[in-house]
């Protein structure tokens, strides 16, 4: 049934995906009014500190997932390869932080891909990783730091192994290795 759910999911989504012709400008409000740009109008009611901040999901079929955004964008889609490394260090140290605070050695973090995208403001997911769950497309990173960009606008998911993590990549829908 989970492999069913899954491929649905890989189906539908892209249908749902909207973010390619973002407008979503902050000098112009009346552009934050698509659903798109929800989470950028979340961004502008932020303070300027800290730089990243954290809301649950309000989608009521993931009662569990909090989102972890950096304060700052700019116009139109968003995306991790536009941040700077120290801004994506900060984003993925942050969100890592609250996982760890939440689920303990359980926690997941995961990005979806350009493709798949409901929002223009970059975002992360925040869960407990689904138990027993790998795959063998990761690579192995000391830390928050090393998690690579992806080069094509996928997605990737991140957990701990060991003192290590695995950034899971080349992958468009990520959420769904995230308990709901």
């Amino acid at each position: 049934m989970r492999v069913f759910a899954c491929s649905f999911l890989a189906l539908a989504l892209p249908a749902f995906a909207q973010v390619f012709g973002c407008a979503c400008d902050s000098a112009r409000p009346e552009t934050l009014a698509a659903r798109e740009c929800g989470l950028c109008k979340e961004g502008d009611k932020q303070p300027a500190a800290p730089a990243i901040f954290f809301l649950k999901d309000i989608n009521p079929r993931k009662p569990n997932r909090l989102l972890a955004l950096p304060r700052a964008h700019g116009k139109g889609p968003h995306s991790l390869a536009e941040m700077t490394p120290a801004a994506r260090a900060e984003l993925w140290t942050a969100a890592i932080e609250k996982a760890k605070s939440l689920w303990g050695a359980q926690w997941g973090v995961a990005l979806n891909g350009d493709e798949v995208r409901t929002q223009c403001h970059m975002h992360l997911h925040i869960g407990k990783l689904i138990e027993d769950l790998e795959t063998a497309r990761f690579v192995v990173v000391d830390g928050p730091a090393g998690i690579p960009v992806p080069p094509d606008g996928s997605g990737m998911w991140v957990h701990p192994e060991g003192n290590k993590l695995h950034v899971h990549l080349d992958e468009q829908i990520t959420e769904t290795v995230l308990i709901r």
